[in-house]
């Protein structure tokens, strides 16, 4: 069974830094997307992020408008992990935030085959 864990929020003060980690475990495919996704209260949810996977090489990265030039993605593909930088937070970025995984998929824009548990970020004024 595919499983996605993720570890990293926390609280923090406006422009502090968070680093989120979203490692999957149970799946042996060679080609996959894995993104961040984000949803804050009263709000529907929103991508984020989002990191392609092919034969063991990252392939494409996709970072929304909202957080370019603040946010970075990036991955361990030999452990099948990613990890979305935070820096100069807002507390506007104030979410739970959602790893989620697209198998066999070269981006995040289609139906989401296994979601994480999610993992609260919040950012203090």
């Amino acid at each position: 069974e595919v499983q996605l864990v993720e570890s990293g929020g926390g609280l923090v003060q406006a422009g502090g830094s968070l680093r989120l980690s979203c490692a999957a475990f149970g799946f042996t495919f060679d080609e996959y997307a894995m993104g961040w996704f984000r949803q804050a209260p009263g709000k529907e949810r929103e991508g984020v992020s989002c990191i392609s996977s092919r034969h063991g090489s990252t392939g494409s990265t996709d970072i929304a408008d909202s957080v370019k030039g603040r946010f970075t993605i990036s991955s361990d593909n030999a452990k099948n992990t990613v990890f979305l930088q935070m820096n100069s937070l807002k507390p506007e970025d104030t979410a739970v935030y959602y790893c989620a995984l697209f198998i066999y998929r070269s981006n995040c824009r289609s139906a989401v085959d296994y979601w994480g548990q999610g993992t609260q970020v919040t950012v203090s004024s």
